[in-house]
Parts: structure tokens; C-alpha cells; sequence
């Protein structure tokens, strides 16, 4: 089964046009940007169509390969004054200290729960991982999953949630583990950004497989899959069209729990 990203985003963001008449008639979603990343910048301009759709105010600060951590610092803290929830767009330019920006961003205003602590919210990407898998049928509990890729966007979170709902589950990274287990993984996710580097023959017959790399290849958006892993998948996640859309509805699903437990969903 190939999975409609697509169809699925819009279901969530229909429910989510029913709940945005319950909260203030100004709600506010910040982003601080690297001025310079086109990549980062077209992924904006995906969230600000949803924004549209759900009537939510977009307020970017934009920083460059010449502003410091200080600037940058206070660029987040104009967007945590005024806005019901905050992303920090990654990557940053390098120089300014991700660790820092990170570590100032409120638990109550951490849209992708990026943040360390415990968070109102789970992880976008994990939220449409869950959400797929729910719609798909599967179970995670007792199963063999295997994440490959760490981060703090799709890795981490995603690892925690499969654990959270019973899987055994083992991460590869470049630095460990091995890409041959993945034969063995009843559940693989991907979000490495490698394009196509996993191919059919690399997974078992039947294999749950959730594509959530994206990258750029010849102009192209590209998972981490080749595509004819479809043909070896019982559930597959095209990119584009597939795990990324409904982690765009998610980070609008949060924002919306954010703005109804915070006081700056108004401003």
C-alpha cells in the first residue's frame, strides 16, 4: 500500500479548520530562518499555504551568515513575545550556536519539540509516523523497527515513539550500527537525507517501511528510498507526498494546542 500523504494532511487540516474556530482571531506561528537556505525557505512556504488555509499569522525573522548568536538570540525572543508557537527553522547559518537558539526557545512555545524537557507536544514527524501507522493498521507493539538517522527532527523523536508504543527498536546512524539488519526490521524509517539509498533487496518481504529523508537530487525531492521499495513494502511513504505533508498538518496541530494553553495567541 502506498500511502497518500496528501489525502491524509487534509483530513487532519479539515478537522484542524473546525478547531481554529474555538481559539482567538489572531493566532500566530513564528519561524526563525536563515536568509540564505533555499531549501529551508520553499519548506516555509509549504507551512504558510497550511497557514493560510487555517487562518494563522506567519512571522519570520530571517538571520544571515553575519549575525551572531546574540542577534540571533534576540530575533527568537521578538517571536516568543508575539507569537502562540515557534520553529526554529534548521540548519541555522554555522555560525550561530544551535545549542543555544535551542535552549531558548520556551517548552510552552516549542512547536517541533525540539527543545530538552517535557513538551506539550510530540515531534511533528513522529505525530504523522504514528498517524500512518494507525491508519494503516499496524502495530508497533512487539515488532522489530529499525530508524536509521538520529536527528532531532525525525530520528530521535521517532525512535522514542515506536519505544513508547512497545517496538524494539535499534538506531543506525554513520557511526553505528549496521544497514544489513535491516533485512531482519519489521518497521524501518528513514530520515538519513541520503537520496535512494535504500533499495529493495536491503528489506524483508512485507516490511513496514516509512520514508521520512528528504533531499534535493538533480532538481528533485528525493527520499531515502529508491521508489521500487514499494514493490517489497506491505505500507510505503512516497516522497514527495508522503510523510511530509501530514508533518506540516501536525506542526499546525500543535501550534493549535499550544495557542490553547498559552497567553500569546492574541498578540
Amino acid at each position: 500500500m502506498i500511502v497518500d500523504g496528501k489525502k491524509i494532511a487534509g483530513e487532519i487540516i479539515e478537522s484542524l479548520a473546525e478547531a481554529r474556530k474555538s481559539l482567538p482571531p489572531v493566532v500566530k506561528l513564528g519561524v526563525l530562518l536563515g536568509e540564505n537556505d533555499a531549501a529551508s525557505a520553499s519548506f516555509v512556504k509549504i507551512k504558510e499555504r497550511v497557514a493560510d488555509k487555517l487562518q494563522v499569522v506567519v512571522v519570520r525573522e530571517l538571520v544571515n551568515n553575519d549575525t551572531t548568536t546574540e542577534e540571533a538570540l534576540r530575533a527568537l525572543d521578538r517571536l516568543c513575545q508575539n507569537c502562540a508557537g515557534v520553529i526554529v527553522q534548521m540548519p541555522l547559518p554555522v555560525q550561530i550556536d544551535l545549542g543555544e537558539i535551542l535552549a531558548a526557545l520556551p517548552l510552552s512555545l516549542d512547536v517541533d519539540a525540539v527543545s530538552e524537557g517535557e513538551h506539550v507536544v510530540q515531534a511533528p514527524v513522529a505525530e504523522a509516523v504514528s498517524e500512518v501507522l494507525v491508519r494503516s493498521g499496524v502495530s508497533a507493539d512487539g515488532k522489530k523497527a529499525i530508524v536509521v538517522g538520529a536527528g532531532k527532527l525525525v530520528g530521535a523523536p521517532v525512535a522514542e515513539m515506536l519505544r513508547d508504543t512497545g517496538a524494539e527498536v535499534s538506531v543506525i546512524t554513520r557511526n553505528e550500527g549496521n544497514l544489513q539488519d535491516l533485512k531482519e526490521a519489521d518497521i524501518v524509517v528513514l530520515g538519513a537525507g541520503d537520496p535512494g539509498f535504500v533499495k529493495p533487496d536491503m528489506l524483508k518481504e512485507g516490511v513496514v517501511l516509512i520514508d521520512a529523508g528528504t533531499s534535493e537530487a538533480s532538481g528533485k525531492l528525493m527520499g531515502d528510498a529508491d521508489p521500487k521499495c514499494a514493490e517489497v513494502a506491505s505500507v510505503f511513504t512516497p516522497v514527495p507526498g508522503g510523510i511530509g505533508p501530514i508533518a506540516v498538518a501536525m506542526i499546525f496541530k500543535n501550534l493549535f494546542t499550544l495557542a490553547k494553553h498559552g497567553s500569546n495567541s492574541q498578540l
